[in-house]
């Protein structure tokens, strides 16, 4: 293919998952996938490699891209077929993100073509808890665990997957309807864009695309300074009294690769901060990727020289039955912060401050087991961004790992018995700096009836870091009734109880003299 007959191919493909996004986004249930868009839709070649994705959520994307191989290697296709996972050491991130994979084939040969597959965070994925964010020490606390299990076999419902996901019947409801859409959408697609080119040369667009990426990452590490960098930071707390816990990085460049080894860091903690592999392969992933150019093709090719090394059994290479819940939004987060730190020895002119460094998750609900009724709600919330070299901080907004949105106002309070009564901009908030960290917000809620509310949040103790002279971003809070709440916490409200979150400011970039 000539360059421009690639940039379409790759148009094509990337069109699809945001179709994909856009049947799922349309047709989902929940605030939380329709509202907050907390979803993420992709394509994966034949043996799971990473082919194309919409620019949805890095965590989602980069983890399944890491763990797909082994996921669909592992079972027999046919036509029809649709897989549901949820298990985060089986490729999943956290209970809550429930990914549904479909395999693609041509419709004249069967040749397999490759994979759609779409992830999405349900807030009720059966925990005792409401929202399904505990402030756990196992996963069995944090809901119900899914396999690698099909829904659908050659077209033909599958009684073991609908038991699993508490449906009755044949038919998929809600959320997982909207899922299941998603993938068909996308199955329709693919098959009629390999109509549109053929077998042979859809399969040279693969490869071509892959070779190209890879050529894009050499020439971005090339232009990195080579050595090797060390970086340390710090998370709060897990919420069982372990105190900070650290995560260190070494990252070593070179003209045609990078590794970075984070076997330094905390060994496995008794809370939910823990992680798979996976989630680390998503933020380091993410943070490379925002060094290259924006057309980037997001597939497989665009991560070969990049390598990564845990230790098993430590917070970023978890064991089963080890809690993870919030490993998959907090840890991932900060492992920004950490990836970032480093290669800002390495780049010092590219690089920003360190931006709020959580994703303030609020969850809440009621469970009423006398008539069998309950309601789930979960967000995360935006903050600051770090300052630049060549910009201020944006205030206000999601940052890194997560690409969702805070639920509008209108949407909480319509759907639950909540009510909003604040939600404004955390002046001041940002670090200072020759380009000042970005602002937090302020979000209050009142409950109107009891309700259980947990809180995972980080960036309490240890605040978001500046460069270059950069003053520190202001730490969080969360207050009940205008005391203090730890960073981690679940407990009972009263109606007409008040809870209100101060999230982080981003850290700022040079010296605010200067």
């Amino acid at each position: 293919m000539n360059p421009i007959e690639l940039k379409l191919f790759a148009s094509r493909v990337s069109a699809i998952c945001d179709e994909m996004g856009l049947v799922l986004k349309r047709t989902a249930f929940s605030p939380n996938i329709k509202d907050r868009l907390d979803f993420s839709c992709a394509l994966f070649g034949p043996g799971g490699e990473l082919f194309g994705q919409a620019a949805h959520i890095p965590v989602h994307l980069g983890s399944m891209a890491f763990a797909m191989t082994g996921l669909v290697g592992n079972e027999e296709w046919q036509p029809g077929d649709m897989l549901v996972v949820n298990d985060p050491y089986l490729g999943g991130t956290h209970l809550p993100d429930v990914t549904v994979i479909a395999p693609v084939f041509d419709s004249a040969e069967q040749i397999l073509l490759g994979f759609v597959a779409n992830r999405a965070h349900h807030a009720n994925i059966g925990c005792d808890t409401p929202g399904s964010m505990p402030v756990s020490q196992s996963l069995s606390e944090e809901g119900i665990i899914i396999p690698p299990t099909f829904l659908f076999k050659g077209g033909q419902p599958q009684a073991s997957g609908m038991q699993l996901l508490g449906l009755q019947g044949s038919e998929l409801s809600g959320d997982f309807a909207a899922q299941a859409g998603a993938n068909q959408i996308g199955v329709q697609r693919l098959q009629e864009l390999v109509v549109k080119t053929g077998i042979a040369q859809y399969q040279q667009g693969m490869t071509e695309l892959n070779d190209y990426a890879d050529r894009i990452t050499a020439s971005t590490l090339a232009k990195l300074n080579p050595g090797s960098y060390l970086f340390q930071d710090f998370l709060d707390d897990d919420g069982f009294g372990s105190g900070a816990i650290p995560l260190k990085v070494s990252l070593r460049i070179s003209a045609r690769e990078a590794t970075l080894d984070f076997t330094g860091s905390s060994a496995m903690v008794p809370g939910n901060l823990n992680c798979p592999e996976a989630v680390v392969a998503a933020a380091v992933f993410y943070c490379f990727r925002c060094l290259m150019p924006e057309e980037s093709p997001s597939c497989e090719g665009l991560f070969r020289r990049i390598h990564i090394e845990t230790q098993a059994g430590s917070i970023l290479n978890a064991r089963r039955p080890a809690a993870v819940a919030a490993g998959n939004v907090e840890t991932s987060t900060r492992l920004v912060d950490l990836v970032f730190g480093a290669l800002a020895q390495a780049v010092p002119d590219r690089i920003p401050a360190a931006s709020q460094g959580t994703m303030n998750n609020i969850a809440m609900g009621r469970i009423d087991n006398a008539t069998q009724t309950r309601w789930d709600y979960y967000e995360t919330l935006a903050g600051g961004l770090g300052g630049g070299p060549q910009h201020a901080g944006l205030d206000c907004v999601h940052s890194h790992m997560t690409n969702t949105l805070n639920t509008p106002v209108e949407s909480l309070e319509m759907h639950y018995p909540l009510r909003v009564r604040q939600y404004a901009v955390r002046q001041g908030s940002g670090g200072a700096g020759n380009n000042r960290g970005g602002n937090g917000v302020v979000r209050e809620y009142e409950f109107l009836e009891p309700a259980q509310l947990s809180v995972l949040t980080e960036r309490r103790e240890f605040s978001p870091w500046g460069l270059q002279g950069g003053g520190q971003g202001a730490a969080g809070e969360n207050l009940l009734n205008g005391e203090r709440l730890p960073g981690k916490c679940s407990l009972a409200v009263k109606a007409g109880d008040r809870l209100l979150v101060r999230t982080p400011g981003g850290g700022g970039w040079g010296d605010p003299n200067t």
